[in-house]
C-alpha cells in the first residue's frame, strides 16, 4: 500500500506499539452475523440476523446510512464502532433493470464488543459478500424471496465455524466458498535490510556521546527514508553491525489501525496537518488527509492512490502523511509477496534469471528487491509478464 515501512525510534528506546493489549492467543469473537439490504419503499433494514433481534431497530437505524451507504463507499470494507459494538460490513451494489430502482443493495456485517480486534475479518467479510453476489446474480438468492430461511442457516454456520475453527466451508448448489481467519502475528524482532528505522522524537533528542562509536556513525542516516541496506552503505558500516544499532534502539513493534481517532483527537488532527502539509504557511486540510488515509486499502497501491487523489495539489507531502500515520498508528503496512506456481513449467527466461528463486512466497518485494538490486517497478513487471507468477497481499 506504500513504499517503505518504518520501524519507529523514540528517544533511546523502542517503545512497542500494539492494537490491542491482549494476549496474542485470545481471538475476539464474532458476536452477531447480520445481513441488510435497501427495500425501495422501506429503505436500510435487516432482513435476516444470527443471533435474532441482537441488533435492534433503533440501534440499526443510527447507523444505517453507514451500513446502506452512497455510491462512492460502494465494495469498501466500513467499520462502526458503536458504544458496546464494532460493526464490520462490505457493502455492495448490484446493477440491473430488474430490480426495482435498477439496482440491489446489501451488506453482510459481522458485530463483535466495541473493543474486540477486527481487522483479521475485514477478509473474511469481503470474500462472503462476494459469495453471496455471485449468488444472488446466478439465481436471485437474495432477492427472490422474502424467506431468509436458508441464509439465517448459512450464517449460523459461519459464525459457528469461525468462533470454534477459524475457518468455514459456505457450499450452495454448484458454488462453494472457503472462509479462513488468519491470525495477525506480531512483527518479528530481527531487523532486515529493508526496514526504514525513523525517530519518533527529534535527533536532537539523543546524545551522541552516550553511544558507542558505530552507533555514532550510523544515527546522521536515520532520516525517515533510508532503509538499513542503504544505512549499511552510506555511512561505510558492515550490514550486521547497523542491524545490531538499530536492534539497540527497538523492541517489539507492531502497527495499529485506529483512524477514527484521527476524526474525533483536535490536538492529533494538529500534528498531523502540520506534519504531512507540503507548505508550513499553506497547510492541507484535514479533509483531504483523511481521505488519502481513508482511501488506503488492499489492492490500493500508494502510486495509485497518489495518481487519482494528486496530493501536490491537495498541498499533501505524501512521505510525510505515511510516515505519520505509520508513527501513530492510523494506517498498517500491507506486504507484496511473489510466489511462482508449482507445476508451472520453467521457460528459458525462468532458467537464467537469478531473481526467480525468490519468488516462493516468503520473500517480501522489498527484501528482493534489496538482495537483488533490482527496483520494486522492475520486479513487478517480471510478474506481470509472467501468467505463472501471481502476488500474494498480506
Amino acid at each position: 500500500m506504500y513504499e517503505n515501512f518504518p520501524m519507529l525510534l523514540k528517544s533511546a528506546k523502542m517503545t512497542s506499539v500494539t492494537e490491542n493489549t491482549k494476549d496474542e492467543a485470545q481471538e475476539d469473537p464474532i458476536r452477531c452475523i447480520f445481513f441488510s439490504e435497501f427495500h425501495p419503499i422501506v429503505g436500510p433494514m435487516i432482513t435476516c440476523q444470527v443471533p435474532d433481534n441482537f441488533i435492534s431497530k433503533d440501534i440499526f437505524d443510527n447507523v444505517s446510512v453507514y451500513i446502506i451507504p452512497k455510491a462512492k463507499l460502494q465494495r469498501s470494507t466500513i467499520t462502526v464502532t458503536l458504544k458496546d459494538y464494532k460493526i464490520l460490513g462490505f457493502p455492495v451494489k448490484i446493477d440491473d433493470k430488474k430490480y426495482a430502482r435498477n439496482a440491489f443493495y446489501f451488506n453482510l456485517c459481522f458485530v463483535c464488543d466495541a473493543e474486540a480486534r477486527t481487522v483479521h475479518y475485514e477478509p473474511v467479510v469481503k470474500k462472503m459478500s462476494d459469495f453471496l453476489m455471485a449468488l444472488e446474480v446466478e439465481n436471485c438468492f437474495l432477492s427472490a424471496s422474502e424467506d431468509k430461511t436458508r441464509l439465517a442457516e448459512m450464517l449460523q454456520h459461519v459464525m459457528q465455524d469461525l468462533n470454534l475453527h477459524k475457518m468455514c466451508t459456505l457450499t450452495e448448489g454448484t458454488m462453494t466458498s472457503h472462509l479462513k481467519v488468519i491470525k495477525l502475528a506480531p512483527e518479528p524482532k530481527p531487523v532486515l535490510d529493508h526496514q526504514v528505522p525513523i525517530f519518533l522524537e527529534g535527533r536532537e533528542a539523543f546524545q551522541t556521546d552516550q553511544w558507542d562509536l558505530t552507533t555514532q556513525q550510523v544515527l546522521p542516516y536515520i532520516d525517515g527514508f533510508n532503509h538499513v541496506a542503504r544505512i549499511a552503505a552510506e555511512a561505510d558500516v558492515e550490514n550486521n553491525l547497523v542491524k545490531s544499532c538499530v536492534q539497540n534502539l527497538i523492541n517489539v513493534y507492531a502497527a495499529t489501525s485506529k483512524l477514527k481517532e484521527l476524526a474525533e483527537n483536535t490536538k492529533l488532527q494538529e500534528r498531523c496537518i502540520a506534519y504531512a502539509s507540503k507548505f508550513p504557511r499553506q497547510p492541507a486540510y484535514l479533509r483531504d488527509i483523511y481521505r488519502m488515509y481513508a482511501s488506503m486499502t488492499h489492492g490500493s497501491s500508494m502510486r495509485d492512490l497518489c495518481q487519482r487523489l494528486n496530493p501536490q495539489n491537495l498541498r499533501i507531502n505524501e512521505r510525510r502523511l505515511v510516515q505519520f500515520g505509520l508513527i501513530e498508528g492510523l494506517i498498517r503496512r500491507v506486504y507484496k509477496y511473489p510466489i511462482y506456481l508449482s507445476g508451472s513449467p520453467f521457460n528459458e527466461e525462468t532458467k537464467n534469471n537469478p531473481v526467480y528463486k525468490y519468488f516462493t512466497g516468503t520473500y517480501s518485494l522489498d527484501e528482493i528487491c534489496c538482495s537483488t538490486g533490482q527496483s520494486a517497478a522492475q520486479i513487478e513487471d517480471i510478474v506481470e509478464r509472467d501468467p505463472n507468477v501471481v502476488m500474494l497481499w498480506k
